[in-house]
């Protein structure tokens, strides 16, 4: 017999060498190549094709089946929202998060609300009892629900090919191995090989896969950067644990919008899902306290209340303080720059923290006016009205830029209730009809003028 072949892969970066080296060349870690055997080629049909096409066969795309309608409605609104419309059948989902922050949960519910349709649940971190406690505290039934505490993706493609379920869940892809090769499950080899086979046997199959991933301490998906590649959905599971909320993010979307969040609530029965978002982003202010704005974000198609709460204070040591949760520090820096530019704020020698309240991420350039709006709060002391609210993006110049979705931005403050609106000059041009004042603006200093007359 041939001697196998072996190569050194990088855990970091999946790089493969020929020897092994002390640093990767590609990402310089140290000590991260690992000595793996390389698999064997084997002949293997093509990923999706089309029922009676031959290997390597051109196909025309008029007779191709379109896979819109075979999505796969669920119980849980936020995860259809996500989805874009329902589970595409023969896709491949990868979700990550933290520890701790209900992945397993989340997925049990999925799997516990499939009704008559088959589930396959691999657990292979933990045992069949365990997930029956979590079962009974979900108050599910799982009827056609089936357990496999097993790690060797030969054993799960086999009881795969016997039950045909209607969908596939793995919890997690770290600990799959594949029996064919040497290194250890975790591994870039083991995760990489693991993924492929699982991926290739639910598509020919039309079975919806999902992969539960561990992430590094920097907040990425563990494993190589392929595995992002080879999967068509990838899934972001945010939140604090120390908070009762959840925000399920589309990083990767083939059949849908990336733009879209499911927001969860946990609680002592699992995860619900909020139906009224903005009602906890933006807290209760019972007080006119200084240094909170309401802004408004667009989510895809959903339209979210925000609420900017910011601290100015003189420095107390020598360099400033910047800090910011929930909101991009450089582009802080960049409305701190024009605010003392443009508009004569002296804020080079104060801390400026701020925090976007609700444990959101934002990143929707329509929340410069309300981040502005809130620092000159607090840095004047004079609070804003808690029924005003301000949309607009912020540009170098100090003006103030139109933003996208108007419409259902203001729509969403009318239905909560608000009173005044502080816009782009541009926006209010639109001639959009509601019953909330508007308040229109060219450039920042006018608007800030007007804000705190």
């Amino acid at each position: 017999m041939a001697k196998p072949r072996t190569r050194f892969v990088c855990q970091h970066c999946g790089s493969a060498q020929s020897q092994w080296m002390g640093q990767c060349p590609r990402c310089a870690t140290w000590n991260s190549l690992v000595e793996e055997t390389v698999p064997v080629p084997s002949a293997r049909n093509g990923l999706g094709r089309t029922a009676g096409a031959s290997p390597g066969a051109a196909i025309r795309l008029d007779s191709v089946h379109s896979a819109q309608n075979d999505r796969i409605r669920l119980s849980d609104s936020e995860l259809n929202r996500v989805f874009g419309g329902g589970l595409v059948a023969g896709s491949a989902v990868l979700l990550g998060g933290e520890p701790g922050i209900g992945k397993s949960t989340l997925m049990l519910q999925l799997a516990l609300d499939m009704g008559a349709q088959t589930v396959l649940y691999v657990c292979g971190e933990e045992s069949p009892e365990q997930v029956k406690m979590r079962a009974e505290r979900l108050d599910g039934q799982g009827l056609e629900l089936h357990l496999l505490p097993e790690t060797d993706t030969s054993i799960i493609l086999g009881q795969t090919e016997l039950l045909k379920p209607g969908l596939l869940i793995v919890d997690s892809i770290q600990t799959l191995f594949n029996p064919h090769l040497e290194s250890a499950p975790g591994t870039v080899g083991q995760i990489r090989e693991s993924a492929h086979e699982l991926i290739r046997h639910c598509k020919s199959r039309g079975i919806p896969l999902i992969l539960i991933g561990h992430i590094t301490k920097e907040g990425t998906l563990a494993g190589p950067k392929l595995l992002e590649h080879m999967v068509d959905v990838v899934l972001q599971f945010e939140g604090d644990r120390n908070h009762v909320y959840r925000l399920l993010r589309a990083q990767k979307n083939r059949f849908g919008s990336t733009a879209e969040i499911g927001i969860y609530e946990m609680n002592e029965t699992g995860l619900q899902s909020v139906q009224d978002p903005s009602q906890w982003l933006v807290g209760q202010r019972e007080d006119r306290l200084s240094g909170a704005a309401v802004g408004v974000i667009a989510e895809g198609a959903r339209p979210l209340l925000i609420e900017a709460q910011a601290l100015v204070s003189s420095a107390v040591y020598g360099t400033p303080q910047r800090s910011s949760t929930g909101f991009d520090g450089r582009r802080l820096n960049m409305l701190l720059a024009v605010l003392e530019k443009r508009c004569g704020f002296r804020l080079g020698a104060k801390d400026v923290f701020l925090n976007i309240t609700g444990g959101l991420r934002i990143d929707d350039p329509a929340a410069d006016l309300a981040v502005a709006a809130a620092i000159l709060s607090s840095n004047e002391d004079l609070p804003i009205h808690p029924r005003f609210a301000l949309i607009g993006e912020v540009g170098l110049g100090g003006e103030v830029r139109a933003v996208s979705h108007l419409g259902q931005r203001l729509g969403e403050l009318e239905r909560l209730g608000y009173q005044k609106v502080f816009l782009s000059a541009q926006n209010k041009s639109e001639g959009l009809r509601t019953k909330i004042e508007l308040v229109a603006a060219r450039r920042i200093d006018q608007m800030l003028d007007v804000l705190f007359a």
